[in-house]
């Protein structure tokens, strides 16, 4: 596949890095050579420098071959990546999508007029990230929970701490505590250990500070949080440290859904701001938060969460680190070096987002087939969750899980047939328009996709 990125900064560094290593041939534009040259020094890419508004250099780029372009351009207004969208739409390229910074553009009445002008996808970083904040917090039994198609189906993922009653089991006698029933209402689809993902075996055995990832349906996930020893608490009332675009959102959504929410942000310019622009019901306070005694001074013990989105990772992780000891129960912080993001969980952070990641992983299902209808990056693995339908006459289709030769790095979750769910088994036959949950990691990603074309 040709792909064409305009802009070296962190997310099109981030999307060249990884769409190169899938084998794909990619060129990126930028009118920094600096910046060029770094993603040069680690990633197999043709570089092109200009203006990516140019129509000479697009051509110079190769636009008109391009499978797909994504507009991704740094420190700029969101009309430069739109432009460059645009232009190469109507130079060739076969799908376009461009980052935004405008929530009024992702209504659905602009979405669909940007389609009728060319542009597949538009994204805002930052609105998917306060979106997974919002999620993150109304499951407070698990490091992280997504629904799958509309809640039929969830994610779930569980830390193994030293009072966990699963260490030391393996799966099988994990699935023995459980009765025959019970057994059809979830299953363990990975475990992350030490940085390396795990497809598990009967034999696999759980360790200390495992996360394992799960998959549900809606009536199983209680028993999941039953069996892994957790509690489920429920979260009312979110400290957000920082009033950066991603921490207003949160703020603005949750506010919106009867939370007390408080925001601290150092900057009192900032603050005001966000006191013209959010409900009275958020409370907004000027004061560094990176000091604990304004953090115990703002009643953070009152408090069920706490999120840090200051913009400094290490900001955000220790302000993690001291909420967890003034004992509240929900941590997450905003952590875009990715070589910090293991550190962080290890260090107690309950979850951890990367903007670059989430973004990655939306803008990864343009390069599998036409039947990928989502893709999403879980903390804490290198593995992609993956959304399918299935086409007639796919090799999906053509027996039971069993005996097809799926990839053994590849699992499928569950399975929603109409408005019925179901966890996938052994003898599971998946039919034609049946959407299926698939945990995948990269290197089996091309093979997996191979079976829904």
């Amino acid at each position: 596949m040709k792909i064409v990125i305009e802009g070296a900064g962190e997310v099109g560094s981030h999307l060249a890095k990884m769409l190169c290593a899938e084998g794909n041939q990619v060129t990126v534009i930028d009118n920094d050579k600096e910046r060029l040259d770094h993603l040069s020094s680690y990633a197999d890419v043709e570089t092109v420098n200009g203006n990516p508004s140019s129509i000479k250099i697009q051509k110079e780029a190769g636009v008109s071959k391009a499978d797909l372009y994504i507009a991704v351009y740094p420190f700029t207004t969101q009309e430069v990546n739109i432009v460059g969208a645009l232009l190469a739409k109507h130079l060739g390229a076969s799908k376009v999508i461009a980052r935004i910074n405008d929530e009024d553009f992702l209504t659905a009445e602009n979405k669909l007029l940007f389609k009728e002008m060319g542009i597949e996808l538009m994204f805002y970083p930052e609105k998917i990230a306060a979106d997974e904040i919002v999620e993150a917090l109304k499951h407070g039994s698990s490091e992280e929970t997504m629904d799958f198609a509309h809640g039929k189906l969830q994610i779930a993922v569980f830390k193994l701490d030293e009072e966990s009653p699963l260490i030391d089991l393996s799966l099988i006698d994990f699935t023995k505590m459980m009765t025959a029933e019970e057994q059809l209402n979830f299953r363990v689809i990975a475990i992350s250990r030490s940085g390396k993902t795990i497809i598990p075996k009967v034999d696999t055995k759980f360790n200390y500070n495992d996360l394992v990832f799960t998959i549900s349906t809606r009536d199983g996930l209680p028993l999941l949080i039953k069996y892994f020893g957790r509690k489920n608490i429920e979260i009312r009332s979110v400290m957000i440290l920082g009033g950066s675009p991603i921490g207003e959102m949160v703020a603005r959504s949750l506010s919106a859904q009867g939370f007390d929410v408080k925001i601290i942000d150092k900057s009192k310019e900032r603050c005001l701001e966000l006191s013209g622009r959010l409900s009275d019901k958020v409370l907004i306070v000027n004061g560094d938060g990176r000091n604990s005694d304004v953090l115990l001074e703002e009643s953070i013990k009152d408090y069920d969460a706490f999120v840090a989105l200051t913009g400094n990772d290490e900001a955000n992780v220790l302000a993690c680190v001291v909420a967890k000891k003034f004992g509240l129960a929900r941590t997450i912080a905003e952590v875009e070096n990715i070589e910090y993001m293991s550190l962080a969980e290890e260090m107690g952070v309950d979850s951890v987002i990367n903007k670059k990641l989430i973004t990655a992983a939306r803008i990864f299902k343009f390069t599998l087939s036409g039947k990928a209808r989502f893709v999403k990056y879980m903390a804490g693995t290198d593995a992609e969750l993956i959304e399918y339908t299935v086409a007639p006459g796919s090799a999906i289709t053509k027996g039971a899980l069993k005996d097809i030769n799926f990839p053994r790095n590849a699992i499928i979750g569950g399975v929603v047939r109409g408005n019925e769910s179901f966890i996938a088994v052994g003898d599971t036959v998946v039919e034609p328009y049946d959407r299926v949950a698939i945990f995948a990691l990269p290197e089996t990603i091309r093979e997996t996709d191979k079976f829904f074309k």
